[in-house]
């Protein structure tokens, strides 16, 4: 999938994208929901028609498919639902929370917001998708914003109905190039052959450029292959050709990043010794543990993220959450960084629903509430987020970014720890990357 798309404007007007929802779908369009409902959930216990005070969200991810999965965010998704349930729902009114499986393909996300849609829901919480362009014109046409987004794609940080709660790929890979840029010598970046991962190379690349490195070699490959040995041959080449610094291979593979990862091990002993270096959401703890921990192919690693380390105090409310109402559901990895979007995202939604007092809750108050200037906290993992029609990025085609903080990891005697102390700011770095 090597195609491009068409990038859509940062700049429609909100009257082009919000229009009046309708009262009731025609019954063609009830008709072909219904079809919509295999591969979805709801959460147990929260019955259809239980009044009108009900807040209906969803949220998405794909599940056992070939490429990667995040079925912790819909597991996770439905135990904050119980959870909230059983503490007085938000402001009194209860949460219904419906799952999707986007199984990693445009068709299934397109039906999933349909679904979204056709379920009068307020907003999509806390989803996974590389297929923003099948179903953010979706959520568009019916006013419905997209909370918390994964932020794997370029149309989360232009739609106007996006509200990303980090700095998605764009800010992992900017911040990893700029430690890279002083700790290595060749680099080579390997990613998937896709629209989403043709994105990324330029991502890193700023990172580099910003402390005066040469550009990444960008090394394509199957996003769904089981074995990765020309690849990891030409990555191994690329990084010790030359200067006789020590190069870095950067694997951005989400779930296949392990598969390339046991390719690498086995090719690496003919080459000069290389360093890796990757993004969260291709390496978490278990990862590492399953790939041999110290002894491993990570061990030394730097490794950036969004948020403070999963032992961070600051979790400690999600965990809490996850014990009461998801304990044994090994679905749910409290280190996952798809599990800590999601919570991020439902901390959005829970103040933008309280910030409107007694007043009715739909997609379209939802939106004005997050529109309106309305300053989310949530607890110290993020900075304040507060999102702007056109915010600081607007000018390189990312006017939704409002949070370009990263952490920094490093993988040392087999664990992911902490590399610096507290955030690192990209804002200036992203600003010249050539997108």
């Amino acid at each position: 999938m090597t195609g491009r798309r068409r990038i859509r404007s940062t700049v429609l007007p909100r009257s082009l994208v919000r229009p009046v929802r309708a009262g009731a779908l025609p019954a063609g369009a009830l008709a072909a929901c219904a079809a919509l409902v295999a591969g979805c959930g709801i959460v147990p216990g929260v019955t259809e028609g239980s009044g009108d005070e009900t807040i209906t969200v969803m949220t998405w991810a794909p599940e056992n498919t070939g490429a990667t999965n995040k079925p912790g965010m819909p597991a996770f998704a439905e135990a904050y639902g119980r959870w909230v349930n059983a503490h007085g729902g938000i402001d009194g009114r209860p949460l219904k929370v419906l799952t999707c499986d986007e199984r990693d393909d445009a068709v299934a996300a397109a039906r999933c917001a349909r679904r979204a849609v056709a379920e009068n829901a307020v907003a999509v919480v806390g989803s996974y998708s590389q297929h923003g362009d099948a179903f953010l014109p979706t959520l568009e046409a019916a006013g419905i914003p997209y909370i918390g987004g994964y932020g794997l794609t370029h149309d989360e940080f232009t739609s106007p109905l996006s509200y990303p709660v980090n700095g998605g790929q764009p800010a992992l890979l900017a911040g990893l190039g700029r430690t890279l840029a002083d700790a290595c010598g060749p680099v080579a970046l390997v990613r998937p052959d896709t629209i989403a991962g043709d994105q990324l190379p330029p991502l890193l690349d700023s990172g580099l450029a910003a402390g005066g490195h040469d550009p990444a070699g960008d090394l394509r490959a199957a996003e769904a292959a089981t074995s990765y040995g020309d690849t990891a041959e030409r990555a191994l080449e690329h990084a010790a050709a030359g200067t006789g610094e020590q190069g870095c291979v950067v694997p951005a593979l989400g779930d296949r990043t392990g598969t390339f990862m046991d390719s690498f091990r086995r090719a690496r002993a003919r080459h000069p010794e290389v360093r890796t270096a990757t993004v969260l959401g291709s390496v978490d703890q278990t990862v590492l543990d399953a790939s041999g921990g110290a002894s491993g192919p990570y061990e030394g690693a730097y490794v950036t993220g969004w948020y403070p380390e999963a032992g961070d105090a600051r979790w400690d409310p999600m965990k809490e959450v996850i014990r009461a109402e998801a304990f044994g559901d090994n679905r749910i990895d409290p280190a996952d960084a798809g599990v800590q979007t999601t919570w991020i995202a439902y901390t959005v939604l829970r103040q933008a629903v309280e910030s409107l007092g007694d007043g009715e809750v739909t997609a379209d108050t939802v939106t004005a509430a997050l529109d309106g200037g309305l300053k989310v906290t949530t607890g110290n993992l993020t900075p304040t987020l507060r999102w702007k029609f056109q915010d600081t990025l607007a000018s390189i085609g990312l006017p939704r970014l409002v949070n370009a903080n990263v952490t920094l990891h490093v993988v040392e005697k087999g664990r992911l720890t902490a590399a610096a102390e507290g955030f690192t700011d990209v804002t200036s770095t992203l600003k010249e990357a050539a997108l």
